[in-house]
């Protein structure tokens, strides 16, 4: 083959495999299909608890979802035979309280609307609930592990965790699985994912059995920060309590409330660079 006849075959080649490239299906950040990037481990922001208020919260409660609607805190609490699901005024008494009829025992939670979706951990179905009476509407099957629950509302998807790397997205009205991803921290599957807060794309999650809650890019599957929630409860309040869990966004804010199982207090926060 002649060189000037060599040289425009290899051209044409590149530019076509160029060219198949940018139309692989999955093929770009953003395009329909995409696959979350799995590149280089993604750097983690290290952050803190800033303390801006604290607030009362009953020790009795054993908390597993907690979000802030409308000025409505809604809490779920979970023990088989104790569970309930409660809304009021945050700091206050419950103005509405509903107890999960035995062996139940109660998950996250998250409100749709008019609807709340509250998880059962072991029971293998999920309570819809009018979000205004809390009273129960209908069971559906739900075989996997309830842990925590979200709603993307701009994507119109709920996040739900089963206490593994995964989070599983689901459509909002019947919880069909839609899809899901499993998140890395710095290249490395991180488990024990627990109860879910929906800000944006980002998932706040609870790690149990530990004060840390990580910041989750769900477009990515990545952990972009590490928050260390140690040292909010005095020894002696420690000593009757259990894990952090709960964690509700403060809307139109960047503020959370968190609390936890047993906890006498809830602490309004923001989440600050170490």
């Amino acid at each position: 083959m002649r060189p000037a006849l060599l040289v425009r075959v290899v051209v044409k080649v590149l530019a076509c495999g160029m060219l198949l490239a940018s139309c692989a299906p999955g093929g770009g950040n953003g395009r329909p299909g995409a696959t979350p990037h799995r590149g280089r481990p993604s750097v983690v922001e290290r952050l803190q608890v800033d303390v801006i208020r604290v607030l009362p919260h009953d020790p009795t409660s054993f908390t597993q979802g907690l979000e802030l609607v409308d000025g409505t805190l809604y809490e779920s609490t979970g023990v088989a035979g104790e569970s309930t699901v409660r809304a009021g005024r945050p700091g206050g008494s419950p103005s509405v309280l509903t107890r999960l009829p035995p062996p139940l025992f109660g998950e996250g939670l998250t409100v749709v609307g008019r609807t709340l979706w509250q998880l059962t951990w072991q029971d293998g179905v999920a309570i819809e609930r009018d979000a205004r009476t809390l009273a129960e509407v209908r069971r559906i099957a739900y075989p996997e592990e309830g842990w925590g629950v979200c709603h993307q509302r701009h994507r119109a998807r709920l996040v739900t965790s089963d206490g593994s790397s995964r989070l599983t997205f689901r459509d909002p009205r019947t919880l069909a699985k839609t899809g899901g991803i499993e998140v890395t921290a710095r290249g490395r599957p991180v488990g024990r994912l627990n109860e879910l807060e929906c800000v944006g794309d980002l998932v706040y999650a609870n790690v149990w059995p530990t004060d840390r809650i990580v910041r989750i890019d769900t477009r990515t599957a990545t952990v972009s920060g590490e928050v260390d929630a140690t040292g909010l409860l005095a020894p002696d309040e420690r000593g009757r309590a259990d894990v952090l869990n709960g964690i509700a966004a403060v809307p139109g804010t960047d503020q959370f409330l968190i609390t936890g199982k047993w906890w006498p207090k809830t602490f309004r926060v923001r989440f600050v660079p170490r």
